[in-house]
């Protein structure tokens, strides 16, 4: 199983930018389809980016499209959030999540479909 450990969280400003860091370790990363979550107090968890094994095919929940950008470098076993134009609603502990069993063309918006997690990083937008 491969670990998850996830930085670049913080507080910023409305119209900040931030940007989220997954590195991955303990399995073959090229093989694992690889999502963002995010779960605010009292709300269950929300896809927020997804992104398949090779990077050929990314999906966004509408709330962040054209703000938010997945990205992973296989080589360097790493996922990334570049998150831009921030909203006090993007306030949230956001998870990286793996796995895989997806097809390769695939990534999910399913938090049920992904057997991997890492502990989370808070990021807080201040309006």
């Amino acid at each position: 199983q491969v670990q998850l450990v996830e930085s670049g969280g913080g507080l910023v400003q409305t119209g900040g930018s931030l940007r989220l860091s997954c590195a991955a370790s303990g399995g073959t990363f090229r093989a694992y389809t690889m999502a963002w979550f995010r779960q605010s107090p009292g709300k269950g968890r929300e896809f927020v980016a997804g992104i398949s094994r090779y990077g050929g095919i990314t999906s966004y929940t509408n709330s962040v499209k054209g703000r938010f950008t997945i990205s992973r470098d296989n080589a360097k076993n790493t996922v990334y959030l570049q998150m831009n134009s921030l909203k006090p609603e993007d306030t949230a502990v956001y998870y990286c999540a793996a796995d895989r069993r997806m097809p390769t063309d695939r990534a999910s918006t399913n938090h049920n479909e992904y057997e991997n997690w890492g502990q989370g990083t808070q990021v807080t937008v201040s309006s």
